[in-house]
């Protein structure tokens, strides 16, 4: 402020006036030196207020400072005008006060509305929270996941402000009432869950029991449709406790393991007879085609009785491999049989070998039997009683055509 004197003066006895609208008012003394340093005391007096002023209009304008305050303090700052203790425009800075008081009021209103929305929306938020904590524990059966929303919904409801005390308590109340449901609720489940558990323990160990008796077991088509049986009841069947079934499949697996271990172990062992016979089968229908049936036929037959005394020493194979060849080795026999039929007919009666071969080879059949039935292999018997009724006919037939 350069003039000083447009707004105020200090009299001879030192007496300070402010000049306004309405007239001047007395604002201070000055004792201390001249007129012009008294006015320009009370005028940076002025300046500090419309600092103030120019502040608290800033805060307002940018949202920085609050509202309520900010109105207190201009309401205080317009009351101080109406007795000054400054020197300046009093009545422009009194009509700025009232249009920055106006301005507050408006911050302040929209403030408290603000508020306003934010406890409603506040109480809406826990609401919603108490609603879905009320739907768990009256349906929920998800018990962990269940628990751990129990825990996400406290922890949410501790971040949510402005709700009033009474509602707050009703709504805390409801939802400390719907955890407590769900608690109860849930020990219920447990209680009846374990005794279910104790009660599958109990079927399972029977399983794994049983198990463990046909591990050793020998019979392996049988034994192992009972395991397989085994397994479906042990899926069936309901699950005993965590440490409980793990032990018990840990020992109903290993029973399973050891039986299906042997069989293969077995079924490897006889695949390789199995293959050491079919080859050596092999061997032998070769050496039977090979035989020059026309050029000499009794020493043909001779060597296929050999053949065939081996064939049937060499083992078994599997039923599929046996077909093939035995029709191949019959083939040879039905050649054999026709080239001797020829040279029999070739000659008289009492020189025919062909009924002392034959004699012979029902010999060699019913010995074939013999030993089949005391090696009580049944499969053996039957191909021997077989091949005996066909030699025996064989030889009814020659003895009557004879």
């Amino acid at each position: 402020m350069s003039d000083w004197t447009a707004f105020g003066r200090i009299d001879d006895e030192g007496t300070v006036y402010v000049k306004t609208a309405e007239g001047e008012c007395v604002v201070g003394s000055w004792q201390a030196g001249s007129p012009e340093e008294g006015l320009a005391h009370f005028a940076r007096r002025f300046d500090g207020v419309v600092t103030e002023v120019n502040l608290i209009e800033t805060r307002l304008g940018t949202g920085a400072g609050d509202a309520q305050h900010a109105l207190t303090r201009i309401k205080e700052l317009r009351g101080e005008l109406d007795e000054p203790h400054v020197v300046g425009d009093i009545d422009g800075l009194r009509e700025r006060l009232d249009k920055l008081s106006a301005t507050a009021e408006a911050k302040v209103g929209e403030v408290h509305a603000a508020r306003s929305a934010a406890r409603v929306e506040a109480i809406a938020h826990k609401t919603a929270l108490v609603t879905e904590a009320e739907q768990i524990a009256a349906e929920s059966t998800s018990w962990k996941a269940a628990g751990d929303r129990f825990k996400e919904i406290l922890e949410e409801w501790k971040t949510i402000r402005g709700v009033d005390r009474k509602s707050d308590g009703e709504l805390w109340k409801r939802y400390a009432t719907a955890r407590d449901t769900f608690t109860r609720r849930r020990g219920a489940h447990f209680a009846t869950l374990d005794s279910a558990r104790k009660q599958a323990q109990g079927r399972k160990e029977e399983l794994v029991t049983e198990a463990e008796s046909l591990s050793d077991s020998t019979e392996w088509g049988p034994t192992a449709n009972r395991l397989k049986e085994l397994m479906s009841e042990w899926k069936a069947a309901p699950r005993a406790s965590k440490e409980v079934e793990q032990r018990l499949w840990e020992r109903f697996r290993a029973a399973q393991d050891a039986f299906f271990a042997k069989r293969s172990e077995v079924f490897s062992a006889r695949d390789a007879e199995q293959k050491a016979s079919l080859d050596r089968r092999h061997e032998l229908l070769a050496q039977a085609e090979a035989l020059d049936v026309d050029a000499d036929p009794k020493a043909a037959q001779a060597r296929l009785r050999e053949i065939q005394g081996q064939w049937h020493e060499s083992g078994r194979v599997s039923r599929e491999a046996a077909a093939g060849l035995d029709r191949r080795l019959r083939a040879v026999e039905e050649r054999v049989r026709a080239a001797m039929d020829i040279a029999w007919r070739r000659t008289s009666p009492s020189d025919n070998p062909l009924l002392t071969q034959m004699r012979e080879q029902v010999a060699e059949a019913e010995a074939r039997l013999a030993r089949a039935q005391a090696a009580g292999d049944a499969k053996r018997i039957r191909e021997a009683e077989q091949a005996l009724t066909a030699k025996r006919q064989f030889l009814q037939l020659a003895e009557h055509t004879n």
